[in-house]
């Protein structure tokens, strides 16, 4: 079983950037495909990207896309999520999660995940 630990997130203006790391332990990382998600304070939670376990497929949700990039590291066991031109609707606790090395899209990351990240909060605030 993957265990994941996320990091990275922090206090941003609206227009900067942060990249999140998702590291990978207990289980080689190159076995499964990564999503990340976000949970906004009272609203459910949303799936942000998906990429394949090779790193040769990414998905993006609409309100990212354009904006985030997900990338990753085999040998480095980590993941990660490049965010740019942040706005304060970006604010949430986002969170990394393993499902399996078939999985390509959002919609399927969202019904075949099996292993959670603790999350990393991203503020976007002036």
């Amino acid at each position: 079983q993957v265990q994941l630990v996320e990091s990275g997130g922090g206090l941003v203006q609206p227009g900067g950037s942060l990249r999140l790391s998702c590291a990978a332990s207990g289980s080689t990382l190159r076995s499964y495909a990564i999503g990340w998600f976000r949970q906004a304070p009272g609203k459910e939670r949303e799936g942000v990207s998906c990429i394949s376990s090779s790193g040769g497929t990414t998905a993006y949700a609409d309100s990212v896309k354009g904006r985030f990039t997900a990338s990753r590291d085999n040998a480095k066991r980590t993941v990660y999520l490049q965010m740019n031109s942040l706005e304060p609707e970006d604010t949430a606790v986002y969170y990394c999660a393993a499902a399996p090395s078939g999985t390509t899209t959002i919609q399927a990351m969202s019904r075949y995940v099996f292993s959670w990240g603790q999350g990393t909060q991203v503020t976007v605030s002036s």
